[in-house]
């Protein structure tokens, strides 16, 4: 088989493996089927093909071939298809698994993932509401409860539920499954799982990593202690306990927003405001899940079963699934399941723009870094926040913008708390890396109890977090745990991003010009450029953790000035065109389909907009 021949059928093997993967994946964590079996079959399969160490002597064997063409330089197809084994050689030297005990270990930590994530969907959590009754509720009610909800008898429950899913992860099989992550590293030569992780997600050491941590700890540490120690003051030392810290500092401004961003009009918010970015998904077919149910997976995602590429010259458009939690009749609920439509719709344009040869650059595993991947989508859903956007597009029932008093008291209520909000994410890279590196001996529900509380007060400066550390669901899957860094890690680069845009364009909202530069300098290439160089593209300089460090360092008054000054060049600045998005989108809510765009945009809105009206 010719190089050519032997690309060629890689990529076709890939997708035939990829698809029916993806698909099972989806229909399970959205909870419209209970095949876990299947799942795990077809994820163990793609684990084989993935992890195939075969493949990288043949993968060097097919480019030794090109590198000895008689040709004195080899043409613009041969060079493409060099560029494509390449990527696949990146590939199995991510994933490759090359002892059958390793291969044997990994389907087993497969397998009791699959176990434990069929509990945890079988699994009810429970709060007592005003009247006293328990009621049901998804890990999203229950954040929201403990971020707004006026009751504190509300908000404590709503915590405890979370207290309580801790308890229940360590006795339902999570303590064994860090004990045969550790064992699978092992057998791979690493020290532990989170060294394997960090080192297979973000080509970097452990050491490496904590270097930037550490680094950024220091230059953020001061301004946390200050900022809790003066809630504290102001509100009395119950502010800081666990179910009532958000509130303290965040409720009030959050309800105050809640009549302006309903999540009736998320949908048309981020058709309008993608499109306005020149934001163009090149003929991928979307399919967005948006509502909280029982049975779903509680936290938003986006998986693509089909990767975007050009096949011999022939564009694959992707087919990409996207999830967010939103429980519109809750305070709160609007804008969180706002933020995660423009997280995980960012994610979806990154991976519907992927323009090389094969899958192997456009998808979201190794040697994609997830660093690299969440910066696309934290940039996107970080335009929430801004207030000329929230001007533009933050609107009530009667189409008035939100008023300026309601940003400014945002800006201080959250501002204080901004370098807390980047720490919380810190604190699961610190928390994971001293649990895989616990002797498996010493393994224990308390001692990791007293791990997550010790390190919670060590990092966020509160005996108990408001988000417990072990009710994370990132911890229990093998795609993300021993990740969590990654989202600090983007927020660094999207805040370079943010600085590079604003000092060039001089603002962010509905600029047309971030689209295609976008997509030149971070999606086009896939996973052929890594993070660092990838912003470097874009900024011409080197990743650079300080802009989110200075952001998270502004004082309340100098964080108000910067957005007052967008709001004041919103009335010299005339509004751009929303361009169409070119993807072909449906909504669905489980099986059923709540509304689509094969006639137009504006009209799958509308058919959004009035089962909401109609239903919540």
């Amino acid at each position: 088989m010719n190089p050519t021949e032997y690309f060629n059928q890689l990529n076709q093997d890939y997708i035939a493996v990829h698809g029916p993967k993806e698909e099972l994946f989806w229909t399970t964590y959205m909870g419209v089927s209970d095949d876990h079996s299947g799942c795990a079959a077809a994820e163990t399969r793609w684990n084989e093909f993935i992890a195939n160490g075969q493949r990288i002597p043949e993968l060097r064997q097919q480019l030794a071939k090109l590198n000895q063409s008689q040709e004195p330089t080899l043409s613009g197809e041969l060079q493409q298809v060099k560029k494509g084994l390449e990527g696949w050689l990146a590939m199995y030297q991510s994933n490759a698994i090359e002892s059958q005990s390793a291969q044997q270990q990994k389907a087993e930590l497969i397998k009791a993932e699959a176990q434990l994530f069929e509990k945890r969907q079988n699994y009810a959590m429970h709060y007592t509401d005003a009247q006293g009754v328990q009621v049901e509720a998804s890990m999203g009610v229950l954040r929201a409860n403990i971020y707004s909800d006026n009751n504190e008898a509300v908000r404590q429950s709503s915590h405890q539920a979370l207290l309580d899913l801790e308890d229940w992860v360590l006795d339902n099989g999570y303590i064994e499954l860090v004990r045969q992550r550790n064992q699978f590293a092992r057998s791979l030569g690493f020290s532990n799982f989170f060294d394997y992780s960090i080192e297979k997600t973000e080509q970097m050491s452990t050491e490496q990593l904590f270097n930037i941590l550490d680094d950024f700890e220091l230059r953020t540490r001061d301004r946390n202690v200050r900022s809790i120690a003066e809630l504290a003051a102001q509100h009395g030392e119950q502010s800081l306990q666990g179910h009532n810290f958000n509130y303290t500092w965040g409720g009030d401004s959050m309800r105050e927003l809640d009549p302006y961003v309903p999540f009736k009009n998320s949908l048309r918010q981020w058709v309008e405001s993608f499109g306005r970015l020149n934001i163009d998904y090149s003929s991928a077919e979307l399919t967005l899940d948006l509502l909280d149910r029982k049975g779903k997976y509680q936290n938003g995602f986006c998986h693509g079963p089909m990767p975007s590429y050009f096949d011999n010259g022939d564009w694959v458009a992707g087919k990409i699934n996207f999830t967010s939690n939103a429980k519109p009749d809750q305070v709160g609920s609007g804008y969180d399941g706002l933020n995660t439509l423009f997280h995980e719709g960012g994610h979806a344009a990154h991976f519907a723009n992927v323009t090389l040869n094969s899958p192997c650059f456009s998808h979201e595993f190794p040697p994609t870094s997830m660093a690299y991947a969440e910066t696309q989508s934290m940039f996107c859903d970080s335009l929430l926040e801004d207030a000329d956007w929230l001007k533009l597009y933050a609107k009530d029932a009667q189409g008035n913008s939100v008023p300026d008093s309601v940003i400014k008291s945002l800006i201080e209520s959250k501002q204080p708390f901004r370098a807390f909000g980047e720490r919380n994410i810190l604190l699961v890279p610190y928390f994971e890396q001293a649990l895989y590196a616990t002797p498996d001996n010493l393994l224990s529900a308390p001692l990791i109890k007293k791990l997550a509380r010790d390190l919670e007060y060590k990092i966020t400066g509160l005996a108990i977090s408001p988000r417990p550390l072990l009710a994370i669901p990132h911890l229990l899957s093998n795609d993300s745990a021993c990740s969590y860094q990654g989202y600090l890690l983007a927020n660094m680069a999207v805040f370079q991003t943010r600085a590079y845009f604003t000092q060039r364009f001089g603002y962010l909202t509905d600029n047309p010009e971030i689209g295609p530069l976008l997509a030149k300098h971070y999606w086009n290439a896939g996973n052929s450029v890594d993070h660092a160089a990838g912003v470097k593209s874009l900024t011409g300089e080197g990743f650079n953790p300080k802009y989110l460090a200075d952001v998270c360092n502004l004082s309340v008054t100098a964080a108000w000035e910067e957005d007052r000054a967008r709001i004041v060049a919103l009335k010299g600045r005339p509004r751009t065109v929303v361009e169409p998005l070119n993807a072909n989108i449906t909504i669905v809510d489980g099986k059923k389909v709540l509304a689509n765009n094969s006639e137009s945009n504006r009209v799958m809105c509308e058919q959004f907009e009035n089962y909401i009206q109609a239903n919540y």
